[in-house]
């Protein structure tokens, strides 16, 4: 009896802080582009809450190596970081992060990246989204603290988010930018002043899409549709090549 061969799954990665790790929620952009992948790529949810591009590049070897990334097919990487490293310095130094670090910490992501195999082409950046400031210092005086993020240092991070992308060849969705897109309310976009709401989560995983679409659309259906199998010979159906 020949080898049975193992299916290999590939994946798409979402590399992130608590606005990727609570994407699988129901209606969340994470899953939203799991149901599109269905039987023919593993959305993999990296999003690590309160992490900053500090502590993600530190990690990054531990979740993606040479091993890992040759053993599994990896279609795409998001990183999406951003709306810790903005907090104020003088208000939040444990997140905090220097505008440059955070640019380099970026570059170095898609260095490791591709050190395993994993070229800059697949690689796609997520600005943060706008901060609406009334209702994030709202949550903060909820926790004891003063307002520690501002929008307009977010819009400095963003930036610095959509030039590491250029300068590293990788794709970026500006979510700060197109949130604001000619002076629209964001707000709605928002659950708290700063994570994503059910519109918010909408609106990412509809223009991720559209970055991922080319990306992941060559990849073939994993398995044969139900209606293909020979119910005689289920063998000759499923365990061919």
């Amino acid at each position: 009896m020949s080898k049975i061969k193992n299916i290999i799954w590939p994946q798409v990665i979402l590399f992130g802080d608590s606005i990727t790790q609570f994407s699988f929620q129901p209606n969340g952009w994470g899953s939203e582009i799991a149901n599109k992948l269905a039987r023919k790529c593993d959305v993999v949810n990296r999003g690590l809450s309160g992490y900053n591009s500090r502590w993600a590049k530190i990690v990054l070897p531990r979740l993606i190596s040479k091993d890992t990334a040759s053993s599994n097919h990896i279609a795409a990487v998001t990183v999406f970081f951003g709306a810790n490293d903005c907090s104020l310095e003088d208000k939040n130094p444990q997140q905090h992060i220097p505008l440059q670090e955070y640019s380099k910490n970026l570059k170095d992501i898609v260095k490791h990246l591709g050190s395993v195999g994993v070229s800059a082409d697949k690689v796609i950046f997520i600005t943060l989204p706008p901060l609406h400031e009334p209702a994030w210092e709202k949550e903060c005086v909820l926790k004891g603290s003063a307002l520690n993020r501002l929008n307009s240092v977010a819009g400095q991070y963003a930036q610095a988010c959509v030039q590491a992308a250029g300068q590293c060849g990788a794709d970026v969705l500006d979510l700060w930018t197109l949130m604001q897109k000619d002076g629209q309310d964001f707000t709605g976009y928002l659950s708290d002043g700063l994570h994503l709401s059910e519109k918010g989560n909408q609106f990412v995983s509809q223009h991720l899409w559209r970055l991922l679409k080319s990306r992941v659309e060559e990849l073939p259906f994993i398995l044969p549709y139900w209606g293909d199998v020979d119910p005689k010979q289920p063998e000759s159906s499923l365990l061919c090549d």
